[in-house]
């Protein structure tokens, strides 16, 4: 079982993504996940020069101009052995680089996309606030226009990469009106004067990912900077669900690699005198485990194929709300499984728990999901201040 390869092209990527996390990351990724070491520049670098950060990027600005589903090819292979490397693609790919190739200026696009290509440059989202999480309508970082200037004011929390990227793609209120009507997006280089970053924060998860504050105190960027201006947020939140498909994948991989070390183990771990396999309970948990992985599978593979244009919102939150919650209870039963060796650092199988509870609550919690998916089903919006 696994994922469903649709080309030549995309099976040569597979085998390159297969070999480079299992001889390559493998072994490093314990090791970053143990000490909090961010994913080191160079190894992005080499990322870059196989062509991984710009699979599904255009071919004009040093991309490979391929379908979505390469890049979530290799994001499963590398996240099964070592999410940090995988974020390096899935950034780049699903993230906010695609919402300046779809979105940005020519300009734009020629400045900041081949360093991200290349990997010599990363480009995180500034989207939460400490008071603006789920609620991401309710921001209060401004982004005010003055002349052919942009200065920028206040903060964002749980930033991915955040102190680590480049550049980052800041939502902002544009102007003084309510809700969603004054946000737009600002790209802020990290080495513009008035930028800083609070303290990395010491997470169950992500380890290898830093997340910090990014402030802003007056930051001035030329209105050149502008991705896009207020009152176009439905088109800023469309493109970002091409990152909640990426984020899908990451729980996808750590589901699919919970199922692979426990069918494993359960074939070669002997108690009572057999193999736990040779237990009828255990047979089914297994059964359970794969139906899960698999179901998440079909409905990520169906929310990205939409083409050129965008992909559909409700296939969106039904993948991302499937796959996270897929992810939680198949590690967990790959732990039970795995009894009290499930629990110790050297199955893997508790950082796979740890890191799966991470991606649940990254670019919106299977809660805010439902919520989309009914709104989706019924023709209406919830508003949830009211």
């Amino acid at each position: 079982m696994g994922s469903v390869i649709d080309t030549d092209e995309q099976r040569a990527l597979k085998e390159v993504a297969v070999k480079l996390a299992v001889e390559r990351y493998a072994p490093k990724a314990e090791e970053w996940d143990r000490t909090r070491t961010a994913f080191p520049r160079e190894e992005r670098r080499y990322l870059g020069e196989l062509g991984f950060l710009g699979i599904a990027l255009p071919e004009r600005y040093g991309g490979g101009g391929a379908p979505l589903q390469h890049a979530l090819t290799v994001i499963e292979e590398l996240a099964k052995e070592c999410r940090p490397a995988a974020f390096q693609v899935f950034e780049s790919n699903t993230g906010p680089a695609q919402v300046v190739a779809r979105l940005g200026t020519e300009e734009q696009r020629e400045r900041f996309l081949p360093p991200i290509i290349r990997g010599e440059g990363t480009l995180a989202v500034a989207i939460s606030e400490p008071d603006a999480g789920s609620a991401a309508t309710d921001m209060k970082t401004k982004a005010v226009r003055s002349g052919d200037k942009v200065v920028v004011n206040g903060g964002k929390r749980w930033i991915s990469n955040g102190s680590e990227a480049d550049y980052y793609l800041v939502y902002a209120r544009m102007n003084d009106e309510p809700g969603s009507k004054a946000i737009g997006a600002v790209l802020v280089e990290a080495d513009r004067p008035g930028v800083s970053f609070g303290q990395r924060e010491k997470l169950m998860g992500f380890r290898g990912i830093p997340s910090a504050d990014v402030l802003f105190d007056d930051v001035e960027v030329p209105a050149d900077n502008i991705v896009i201006g207020p009152g176009r947020f439905r088109e800023l939140f469309g493109t970002f669900s091409i990152e909640r498909l990426g984020n899908a994948t990451m729980s996808l991989a750590l589901g699919q690699s919970a199922l692979d070390r426990t069918t494993r183990y359960v074939q070669e771990r002997i108690q009572f005198g057999k193999p736990l396999i040779e237990f009828q309970n255990v047979q089914m948990t297994l059964a359970d485990m794969l139906l899960q992985v698999e179901a998440a599978r079909l409905l990520i593979r169906r929310a990205a194929d939409f083409g050129d244009g965008l992909p559909d919102s409700l296939e969106v939150s039904l993948a991302k709300c499937t796959a996270n919650e897929m992810a939680k209870r198949v590690t967990d039963l790959a732990m039970q499984l795995h009894g009290g060796n499930g629990y110790t650092e050297e199955f893997g199988i508790e950082r796979l728990h740890r890191d799966s509870h991470g991606w649940a609550l990254a670019g919106g919690t299977p809660a805010m999901q439902r919520i989309r998916i009914v709104s989706e089903l019924l023709g209406r919006s919830f508003d949830q201040r009211r």
